[in-house]
């Protein structure tokens, strides 16, 4: 049986999203200190079962305090517990992230923040063909998991790019990434860890597919 996050981890962050400062955190911080650790045995419990299906270089369980140094909101701490599962670098791409916080846990997949030379060459790979990626986006195993291809994107062409390319809808996207909430009842059972597994192992085709984009040049030549 998989590890459950424990229902007092949402009655902690429930508490602190309604006493957000210093002097109460630090009257509860050995109650969040030993929550984080039932919690984060969670993340790793997920980590066995990833590995399983592919290669994880590291899991990056994130602190809990706010950086608000460029932020209007000053409050220090956030209401939130979340992970990040990195892939192997630089043969494999992309990565999964598992956010739990009362009322809005979710889970994502993707590129957030694709660097400059990446999301030109993956332009440039729509711009040639897209019929892969596209067969691969309406892919019903993905799509019952994970729903669409989400991420912010350009209003007009990219610099260089044809406005009427028949692909423009992909060419246009600054971000490619999915999200799919999770309920908070399905968060403190003992499913979540196989459900957020399948839904990684769903987004596999999409990982699969841009890790060969980024990986080889625009001959398909191998980059590493």
């Amino acid at each position: 049986m998989s590890k459950q996050v424990p229902k007092e981890a949402f009655k902690f962050l429930n508490k602190l999203a309604k006493n957000n400062d210093r002097d109460w955190f630090n009257e509860h911080k050995s109650e969040f200190k030993s929550l984080k650790s039932e919690v984060k045995a969670v993340f790793e419990d997920l980590m066995v079962k990833v590995q399983e299906h592919d290669r994880i270089q590291r899991l990056k369980v994130f602190r809990i305090y706010r950086d608000i140094r460029f932020s209007k909101d000053k409050t220090p701490y956030k209401t939130h517990i979340s992970a990040n599962y990195i892939r192997v670098k630089p043969d494999l791409r992309g990565s999964y992230y598992l956010h739990l916080e009362p009322g809005n846990s979710f889970i994502g997949a993707g590129f957030w923040a694709p660097e400059k030379d990446d999301l030109l060459r993956i332009r440039k790979e729509f711009e040639m063909d897209a019929d892969e990626i596209r067969e691969i986006l309406k892919d019903r195993n993905l799509i019952k998991h994970w729903g669409e291809l989400q991420g912010d994107e350009l209003k007009t062409a990219p610099r260089d790019f044809d406005k009427e390319h028949q692909n423009i809808d992909l060419i246009r996207k600054k971000q490619f990434i999915f999200s799919k909430a999770l309920s908070d009842e399905l968060v403190l059972s003992d499913q979540l860890v196989d459900h957020v597994n399948d839904a990684f192992k769903a987004i596999r085709p999409f990982f699969d597919y841009m890790t060969e984009v980024l990986t080889t040049d625009e001959n398909g030549v191998s980059l590493i």
